[in-house]
């Protein structure tokens, strides 16, 4: 874009080539004015200073078009200086050196001081103030934004923080309460359980199996109330796991005890190499999921399938549809699992497929990350910053609107004085030249007949001699009357 910019300021500084505004300067002077414009152009974001400073020789020169291309330099060059003193003590001396270069035009020289005053102000409110003042502010917009934004970061950031840590404290709270009211009773359940073993084996054998099976029930719910409690906290304690626990073995021996028609399809390695997390995983999945068959599908067959492959540990077990009606569960269980698989960084799914039945899937990793890693991988869940534009509506409203007081009024002008340049008839034959009278001849009769020719700055207009190119006929007017008139060669 850096390169469209340059060469449109090259192209608008040869406009007088093609549609000149009187006076108009030498031809190769015209090119020297539309290079050095469009190099202000190029260099005004890298070299700010220099860029503003380096205009004023183009007021020496009567090329309108290339002096209104210093408001885009102005605007360009403000945006990259952030230090208001030293912007605007730039601002003040390119300001003086542009009017004392204006002075080199011919024009300026033979104009009352007032009105070369008068002019110069006008100039830098609409060639300097207005451009400076948008692109400062814009240019100041740009830091902001970037602290606005990092804030915004920062802030959603930290917003996800608390919501993890609150969340890791709920669990703490939850696995407390937990241990608290239901370990104390749990323990105390198994004790005693304990000693009724004992003694109804000498006392009432007939009983002995119930007095066991109230041990070993206790024990195994004091066992998983562990486990939860191994799921609920932020840094769990590691849990005594048997060597085979989730191995093929583990598995095997768990379909082969389940008392149901199931069959086991493991593909790839064992798992005693992976996390224990992991295997008490696969473990938990199998269990459950064979338990619910028993429950609702106790004559269905099923095939409990394990792929390990990829650094990953897939759990498949599949029953087919039931003869008989499968009750309603609460699917605590299930829950449970897809919180635990969940938990380590995995994928858990359970319903019934197309074909009939019900399937329990999970996908885990063999070495998943840390309780610390899994709450990071939760924050960079974080909404994307707000837009720049979002952010800062006021700011940017303000300098557009400074921009285009500067842009509509210097496009606007030219624009009209482009159309006029081209469609103005300047030429004037010699024989009308001369039956002008001064004091008599009428400025309407002139305007009527060749329109208003090439206005200067000095109030006079000029025509082309229609017989040379190198002649042109000046004519100045008072009071609606010609005063003068005089031929000059160009």
């Amino acid at each position: 874009m850096r390169y469209v910019w340059t060469l449109l300021a090259f192209l608008v500084g040869l406009v007088p080539l093609i549609a000149p505004l009187a006076p108009v300067p030498h031809p190769a002077l015209t090119v020297a004015t539309a290079v050095w414009i469009a190099a202000l152009v190029w260099i005004a974001p890298d070299r700010p200073e220099w860029a503003l400073l380096l205009t004023a020789p183009l007021f020496a020169v009567n090329n309108l078009w290339a002096q209104a291309i210093t408001t885009f330099v102005v605007f360009a060059a403000c945006r990259r200086l952030p230090r208001l003193g030293r912007l605007w003590a730039v601002l003040g001396i390119m300001t003086l050196l542009q009017t004392a270069f204006s002075q080199f035009q011919e024009s300026y020289r033979s104009m009352p001081l007032w009105e070369a005053v008068t002019g110069a102000i006008v100039g830098s409110v609409f060639f300097v103030l207005f451009p400076a003042v948008s692109g400062m502010l814009l240019g100041r917009r740009r830091p902001m934004v970037r602290l606005l934004q990092e804030r915004n970061e920062y802030l959603e950031r930290a917003r996800a923080l608390t919501a993890a840590s609150a969340r890791a404290d709920e669990r703490a709270h939850i696995a407390g309460e937990m241990h608290d009211m239901l370990g104390h009773r749990l323990s105390l359940i198994s004790i005693h359980a304990g000693a009724l073993e004992l003694t109804t084996a000498r006392k009432a054998p007939q009983l002995h199996e119930q007095a066991e099976l109230i041990r070993t029930t206790s024990s195994l719910a004091m066992a998983e109330l562990r486990e939860i409690l191994g799921v609920l906290r932020t840094n769990p304690e590691p849990e005594s796991l048997d060597e085979d626990t989730g191995t093929r073995s583990d598995i095997a021996a768990l379909v082969e005890g389940s008392g149901l028609s199931a069959t086991l399809d493991w593909s790839g390695d064992d798992l005693h190499g992976a996390d224990q997390r992991t295997r008490r995983a696969v473990h938990r999945v199998v269990r459950e999921a064979l338990t619910n068959v028993a429950k609702h599908a106790p004559s269905a067959r099923t095939r409990v399938q394990v792929a390990v492959q990829g650094g990953r540990a897939r759990i498949q077990v599949v029953n087919g549809p039931s003869p008989a009606t499968p009750g309603k569960g609460t699917r605590r269980g299930l829950i449970g699992l897809e919180e635990r698989v969940g938990l380590l960084g995995g994928s858990f799914s359970a319903g019934p497929p197309v074909e009939g039945g019900f399937r329990v899937a999970a996908d885990v990793p063999l070495n998943p990350p840390a309780q610390a890693d899994l709450t990071a991988a939760e924050v960079e869940e974080v909404p994307p910053p707000l837009a720049a534009e979002v952010l800062t509506v006021p700011r940017v409203l303000g300098g557009g609107c400074l921009g285009l007081l500067t842009l509509l009024p210097v496009a606007g002008a030219l624009v009209v004085l482009l159309l006029f340049a081209l469609l103005n008839p300047t030429q004037m034959n010699a024989p009308y030249f001369d039956s002008l009278r001064v004091g008599v001849t009428a400025e309407g009769d002139v305007y009527e007949e060749f329109g208003l020719g090439q206005l200067g700055v000095d109030g006079c207009s000029r025509f082309r001699a229609s017989h040379n190119a190198d002649l042109s006929y000046k004519l100045c007017f008072r009071d609606g009357k010609l005063s003068s008139k005089e031929q000059e060669r160009t």
